[in-house]
């Protein structure tokens, strides 16, 4: 109150010259938010006048007048009540204002000095009502008990009485103008001391025996000493935080309180710490148990026993936060570096199980099947498939067991992550959000090794949190990159599965918006995905480089290639990995640029110096491609779907040509000259007087190719084609219905260049179209 009596003095009413005589905190009724102060003052020369004063104080700390009334216009006072509890009151100017005092003494004093006020300048000509006797009237009763003797003075006093002059009046006002300010200031003074005296009295500067007890003795090992020392350290600090003004600090009792409080809380500070600390190294030291014999099931470690052992001193490391932050700041560190060590223990043993149980039960040991070379990335020994084979059996046993495994690793990593997360959280004060801690500490009770998803991380935890959890959690990296690394190995394609798996996975962590993420655990994992989808990005390359550098056997009967067999496989194994995956975006750039490889590797047989037909085997295996993927119905390959059909179309249409050159080959040469000739601008009448292409040598030509020869021809090119087509993929009825279709058009394209280039001459085929019908169904059906 000093302080704020002085701000005003000099801030507000000095520079007007004007004398502050009381003070009130206000705020209109029903509207506390708002706080106003209510100052009578009177001007420091005369002729004093009151007036009543509304000050503000602005966002900057600053005082500002906002309305003034001459004390004259006050008309009633109502003090609403005269229950002493009572601290609303009005004051009725031209309308009526409405206060609440912060204060009932404050306001006994503002409406005692309005009352003054009123019978020393006002005469009287204010009313007061319910306002208590006490508060203006004084020792009213006493005055009346001696009204008689006082008019009997005062009669007395009139026989004696001499009229001043005007000189002695001038001073006596003058005396009396010059030591008013001080007459005012000693009853302000004098109230002020009052209060502060009695705040004084009010403030409890003593601890409890009993708590001083517990907080000397410092039992930590017991709940009843910990309670005991949580409700002492509790009422130590309502000792230590009570506001104290600096000069009553130094009374030498309040000295000797503070000086004993100070002396309590850090003998108290320095032996919770070092308990709580040897906590922390003998829980970081404890041993794990050794595993005697194989186990079926992967089983993370459990820090609950733990986290329970610690939870009690809770309280007590809030506690010591608001104390002494200097010394809370270095606990979190010493619990990360001991339980370290005990994680870095148990997540070893953790994952040397889940190796064993990923490559122990086939090889009978964990380092021969570390040492197990990949077909993805050994150009020594690709690997082709061998359905039926012994090693194709245990591969597919190995693809199910790795996502087995992976699964059950990540399903006992979250609830462990979690817990550990919600307790340094919880204990070390890290998250200020209490009713956000209780949702995450309901979730993550509920979860099990069972039911991952029940478990729901938190979301965005401080900064401090993550870099305890990273030093807990040390090994947690490069022991999970190292299960990855073994899991690759498992078979060529297990990084599909692995990359599907991490994927499900953080999806389902994300998946419900009321489960809020793990920030360590997501970067952990998030990793852990960067690593796989690398892993799968190197097996495509190396797929796509070995298609592409495959060699094509050198033999007669080629069928479909390697590479083509290859690209199936993977097709079919990656969409039975990615049928439930929520994401692949990887797989169908995968497919593109395998399905490219493929192509390419197709297109580079052209080059190729074969015993065989190239476009036949092309033909093949375009046809082959087109079958596979109408088959799969898969939307990123349906472009190269429509081009393998496109190629497979092209490369039989020239593959028919070619073979239907042989039956008829003097006849087809003849035909493509007279082609040629037209094309170079010779008239079609003047064909036959070219000596090449004259009528005797087109009989010539024709007489080589009687009925019988064609038929015999055709036969021979049957049987070439059913010996070089592969019977896997039934291509021959529909080669030979393409060189029927071909070879008829052929004819009719020849019996209409001899009726345009050669008219009237009267020269035919020896044979018809119905003789080639005929020879084609008799070769059929002589075949069946």
């Amino acid at each position: 109150m000093a302080s704020l009596w002085s701000s005003l003095e000099k801030e507000v009413f000095n520079p007007q010259n004007k004398k502050l005589l009381e003070t009130i905190r206000v705020w209109k009724t029903g509207k506390k938010k708002k706080m106003s102060i209510l100052c009578v003052v009177v001007d420091a020369f005369r002729p004093m006048q009151p007036f009543l004063v509304k000050v503000k104080v602005d966002r900057g700390e600053q005082y500002k007048v906002a309305y003034r009334w001459p004390l004259a216009e006050l008309k009633l006072v109502d003090g609403k009540t005269l229950d002493q509890v009572n601290l609303d009151f009005d004051l009725q100017f031209d309308k009526i204002y409405k206060w609440t005092a912060s204060s009932f003494d404050e306001k006994k004093t503002f409406i005692r000095c309005l009352w003054k006020l009123n019978h020393r300048f006002l005469s009287s000509a204010i009313t007061f009502v319910n306002v208590h006797s006490c508060s203006v009237e004084g020792r009213q009763g006493l005055q009346e008990d001696r009204r008689d003797t006082v008019e009997t003075e005062n009669q007395e006093e009139l026989s004696v009485y001499q009229e001043m002059t005007p000189k002695e009046a001038a001073d006596v006002l003058k005396l009396m103008e010059e030591h008013e300010p001080l007459v005012n200031n000693s009853i302000a003074f004098a109230e002020q001391l009052s209060r502060d005296l009695h705040v004084l009295d009010e403030t409890h500067l003593d601890l409890g025996k009993e708590h001083c007890e517990a907080l000397n003795c410092a039992d930590l090992s017991s709940p009843r000493g910990v309670e005991a020392c949580i409700a002492a350290a509790e009422a130590l600090s309502v000792c230590m935080n009570i506001q104290i003004q600096s000069g009553y600090r130094k009374l030498q009792a309040v000295a000797e309180q503070l000086i004993m409080f100070e002396t309590l809380k850090q003998n108290f500070e320095n032996r919770f710490i070092g308990h709580v600390t040897n906590i922390f190294e003998r829980q970081g030291s404890a041993q794990i148990p050794a595993l005697t014999q194989p186990v079926d099931k992967l089983s993370a470690p459990s820090h609950r026993l733990q986290h329970k052992e610690l939870v009690p001193y809770t309280p007590l490391m809030a506690w010591l936060r608001n104390a002494n932050p200097v010394l809370f700041c270095d606990l979190p560190k010493v619990y990360a570096q001991n339980l370290s060590r005990l994680y870095d223990k148990e997540i070893k043993a953790f994952f040397e199980q889940a190796k064993t149980l990923l490559v122990g039960r086939r090889k009978g040991s964990l380092q021969e099947g570390l040492e197990k070379p990949t077909g993805m990335g050994s150009r020594q020994h690709p690997r082709w498939s061998l359905p039926g084979s012994r090693e194709d059996q245990e591969d597919t046993l190995n693809k199910g067991n790795v996502i087995k495994i992976l699964e059950q690793v990540l399903r006992e990593l979250r609830p462990l992550c979690i817990a550990e997360q919600l307790f340094i959280e919880k204990f070390f004060q890290l998250r200020q959000n209490s009713a956000e801690l209780q949702v995450l500490e309901e979730e993550g009770s509920t979860a099990s090794p069972e039911d991952p998803a029940c478990a729901k991380p938190p979301s965005q935890p401080e900064e401090q949190t993550a870099q305890l959890l990273s030093e807990i959690f040390s090994s947690l990296d490069p022991e999970l990159r190292c299960f990855l690394d073994v899991c690759n190995k498992a078979h060529p394609f297990s990084c599909l599965q692995i990359l599907v798996t991490l994927n499900d996975c953080i999806f389902e962590m994300w998946g419900k918006t009321s489960a809020l993420p793990s920030s360590f655990l997501n970067t952990v994992l998030g990793n852990m995905l960067l690593l796989a989808k690398s892993s799968f990005n190197k097996c495509i390359g190396t797929l796509c480089k070995e298609i592409e550098e495959a060699k094509v056997p050198s033999k007669m009967k080629i069928g479909i290639l390697p590479s083509v067999s290859r690209f199936e496989e993977f097709v079919n194994f990656s969409e039975a990995v990615f049928r439930t995956a929520q994401r692949r975006a990887e797989l169908d750039k995968a497919h593109l640029r395998l399905a490219d490889s493929v192509f390419n590797s197709i297109n580079s047989l052209s080059s190729a110096n074969l015993k065989v037909n190239t476009d036949m085997v092309m033909m093949e295996n375009f046809h082959h491609v087109h079958c596979f993927l109408c088959q799969k119905k898969i939307q990123c390959l349906e472009s190269k779907k429509k081009e393998a059909k496109q190629r497979y179309s092209e490369h039989m249409e020239k593959y028919v040509i070619r073979s239907l050159g042989q039956p008829l080959e003097k006849l087809n040469l003849f035909f493509e000259g007279v082609k040629a000739r037209i094309a170079q601008g010779v008239k079609e009448e003047e064909i036959s007087f070219q000596l090449a292409y004259s009528k005797q040598e087109l009989r010539k030509v024709i007489e080589r190719y009687p009925g019988k020869e064609v038929k015999r021809a055709l036969e021979t090119l049957y049987r070439k084609i059913h010996k070089c087509l592969s019977p896997e993929e039934n291509l021959f009825p529909v080669v030979w219905h393409a060189m029927e279709q071909e070879l008829l058009r052929q004819y009719r394209e020849f019996e209409d260049l001899i009726q345009r280039c050669y008219v009237g001459s009267g020269i035919t085929m020896e044979f018809t179209m119905e003789d080639l019908l005929n020879y084609f169904n008799s070769i059929t059906l002589s075949s069946m």
